[in-house]
């Protein structure tokens, strides 16, 4: 139990920020999804079927993005529920939203069940899910075994 406190003791400030941020993010990216149809989270974003490419940033941008990935991954292995792709996914676009950074959510499907990190097959169908997200040509979340999922929809905003 010390040793990740030391770890967190030894962050910058701003990072120790981004962190519990990140953490509540998830907690609350969790809760929406057990409780609000996931239509309903994602009704303010452009839907689109299939791959797109998502939004350019500059560089800048892009290392703000980067630290929101490296923090909601860092914190999510240390909450108390089950932070899967999706809870991840969701927690860091909110993030990215409130900084106004762009962004694209990728969700995608697979037969071959058990390949995704978090992901859970669905009852009885065999199939297997995952999400990323991306900011530019960056990997926000999500990025280990997305190559072996199909994009079924995608999610982006500017």
């Amino acid at each position: 139990m010390l040793r990740p406190l030391r770890q967190f003791l030894r962050l910058d400030r701003q990072r120790q920020r981004l962190f519990l941020e990140a953490w509540r993010a998830l907690g609350s990216a969790r809760l929406a999804l057990r409780s609000t149809p996931f239509k309903q989270l994602v009704a303010e974003l452009t839907r689109r079927s299939g791959p797109v490419e998502a939004p350019a940033v500059g560089p800048e941008a892009l290392a703000d993005a980067k630290r929101i990935g490296w923090a909601v991954r860092a914190a999510s292995g240390y909450t108390p529920w089950r932070s899967s792709c999706l809870v991840q996914v969701l927690a860091a676009q909110r993030m990215l939203q409130q900084r106004l950074l762009p962004g694209a959510i990728y969700i995608g499907a697979s037969l071959e069940e058990g390949q995704g990190e978090g992901a859970r097959p669905a009852a009885s169908s065999g199939l297997d899910a995952h999400a990323w997200l991306k900011c530019g040509e960056a990997f926000i979340t999500g990025e280990s075994g997305h190559h072996r999922y199909a994009v079924v929809t995608t999610f982006s905003w500017r």
